[in-house]
């Protein structure tokens, strides 16, 4: 049972930390880069999938756990740790950022205007919205805006 825990904890430890990088190379590179006002923490907690985390859990612990094989646990880990850091070359964790949090081609409305743009962050209150007419980043209140 001990052995268990172990692999779990294991597991919960480098998909953590590999996480944390990945959101880091999003942040260096694609959050700064919009000057879109979220701090680490938010966008760490804010994107976090739970299924993917915890998969990437139960696998990382088994693999580390309970394979003898240490070049296998060592290439894996090691491997996943070269594509999480990867994420801090700018033009790759820009890439990464577009892919998670951009959303093209989205119309928005309020009482008074009709936006039509990308977003490129949707946030807990506000949304960091690029508007093609007025060919500038804008930001949004979410509860201005209409459903």
């Amino acid at each position: 049972m001990s052995k268990l825990f172990q692999a779990l904890f294991t597991g919960m430890f480098f998909t953590f930390i590999l996480d944390f990088f990945i959101i880091l190379g999003v942040k260096l590179n694609y959050v700064d880069f919009y000057n879109i006002d979220v701090y680490y923490n938010i966008l760490f907690a804010d994107h976090q999938n739970i299924y993917i985390y915890s998969i990437s859990t139960l696998i990382l612990g088994f693999i580390v756990t309970y394979i003898d094989n240490y070049k296998l646990s060592i290439s894996v880990i090691g491997g996943l740790s070269i594509v999480a850091l990867l994420t801090l070359v700018p033009p790759i964790g820009h890439k990464v950022g577009e892919t998670i949090l951009m959303q093209k081609n989205i119309t928005l409305k309020d009482n008074r205007h009709i936006y039509i743009g990308n977003i490129y962050y949707d946030g807990r209150d506000k949304i960091t919205f690029y508007d093609i007419e007025l060919e500038k980043i804008i930001t949004l209140n979410k509860k201005d805006l209409k459903q």
